[in-house]
């Protein structure tokens, strides 16, 4: 039985429907010349010189790491509060994941905890060869601050913004100057295309490169070879990937971000009432509070209960759907296969941060019924444990 309150639910363009009967009726659905506009369009909304439209953000990043040329093996620093597809990512271009902890507040890596992973690796030799950073829930990093504590160069810096659009920090959004923000536009996003991700970077050659990765590492797309005056011909220089984004998709991500100012608008507003309504119950933590240049996208609304696990259930029975992000990769069987129980061991702040998080429901169509019936039953609950 579905609840009343489903988590979310994701919000359509009303352009979106005749966009892609258009694209079925030109005879082009793959990648072409929607994608180069989907990419010009989004480059636009983020103030980036280049965008590379692909299938996911997690082939993004990967595409970003083969694309930086670092040595097989090379330590490539993460958050372990992350979705297990940022780490495979580092793991299928062949490297290693290095976990980093969090900063409670922020629940995304501070410089503190950053600069004790760099250290440690130094120490033993293998400095960091990189870093994937997150933007856990929508709230924007420090990206030089991160990337001084590093001891990096910003070119083996990646910004993990599937959670980013509509979020930045002193006026410049997320992904407008980064060497490579990732994004996402998975079905629960900001901006829901169903799948598909994207690449923003001001490096012309890493624009190239992942460009040419997406298939296979061809030289030419299919929109290349077969437009008029095309040729046959290409190449491959590189190893690649199959993570090209379709025209049909970029069909709806361009309806879709003409919407997206409005969403971030009503999102704004929904966390308003969750904070009036939700402030000061008995054991719960609100989440990242804005500081001063920080415009956060609230793609998540991330509260922290004691009892967390008993409290879902209870919701659920109440008809309010919520969801966990993330399980740290520290938890899972898989990595700390590969990792080691010590290397899973230095994230203490996210081992005990990760046992309380909850996200609750938030999205544009979510009414002002239904975010009543969200704070009622959470505000019933947590009162009969005080």
């Amino acid at each position: 039985m579905s609840s009343a309150v489903p988590f979310t639910v994701p919000s359509f363009a009303g352009e979106v429907a005749d966009a892609v009967v258009k694209v079925l009726d030109s005879g082009w659905v793959t990648t072409g010349p929607q994608t180069a506009a989907f990419e010009q369009d989004f480059a636009d909304y983020l103030g980036a010189a280049h965008v590379v439209a692909v299938a996911s953000c997690t082939t993004a990043l990967e595409l970003c790491l083969r694309g930086m040329g670092l040595p097989q093996g090379s330590p490539v620093l993460t958050p372990s509060l992350t979705f297990c597809g940022a780490i495979n990512a580092i793991l299928h271009a062949g490297h290693r994941p290095v976990l980093v902890d969090i900063d409670e507040d922020t629940l995304v890596p501070g410089p503190e905890t950053v600069a004790v992973a760099a250290a440690r690796l130094v120490s033993a030799g293998t400095p960091a060869a990189a870093m994937i950073v997150q933007n856990q829930g929508g709230y924007p990093v420090d990206l030089a601050a991160l990337t001084a504590a590093a001891g990096l160069d910003r070119t083996r810096v990646i910004e993990d913004a599937a959670h980013g659009p509509g979020a930045g920090r002193d006026g410049a959004p997320v992904g407008s100057s980064s060497y490579a923000a990732c994004f996402s536009f998975y079905a629960t996003k900001n901006m829901p295309i169903g799948e598909g991700g994207a690449v923003a970077t001001t490096d012309q050659e890493l624009a190239d490169r992942v460009r040419a990765m997406r298939l296979h590492g061809m030289s030419k797309d299919s929109w290349k070879r077969y437009m008029p005056g095309g040729s046959w011909r290409y190449d491959v220089k590189d190893i690649g990937l199959k993570a090209n984004m379709t025209d049909i998709q970029a069909s709806i991500g361009r309806a879709q971000l003409t919407a997206l100012p409005e969403w971030q608008r009503v999102r704004g507003e929904l966390v308003a009432r969750y904070d009036e309504a939700l402030r000061g119950l008995p054991g719960l933590t609100l989440p990242q509070r804005d500081l001063d240049g920080v415009q956060h996208a609230w793609h998540l609304y991330q509260i922290r209960v004691p009892e967390r696990d008993a409290l879902i259930a209870e919701l659920e029975a109440a008809g309010v759907a919520t969801s966990v992000h993330f399980i740290p990769a520290s938890h899972m069987t898989y990595y700390r296969g590969v990792l080691g129980e010590q290397e899973c061991a230095r994230v203490p702040v996210t081992d005990r941060v990760a046992e309380e998080l909850l996200s609750l429901p938030l999205y544009p169509g979510l009414s002002p019924d239904g975010q009543d019936r969200v704070v009622t039953a959470l505000t019933k609950a947590l009162r009969a444990r005080d």
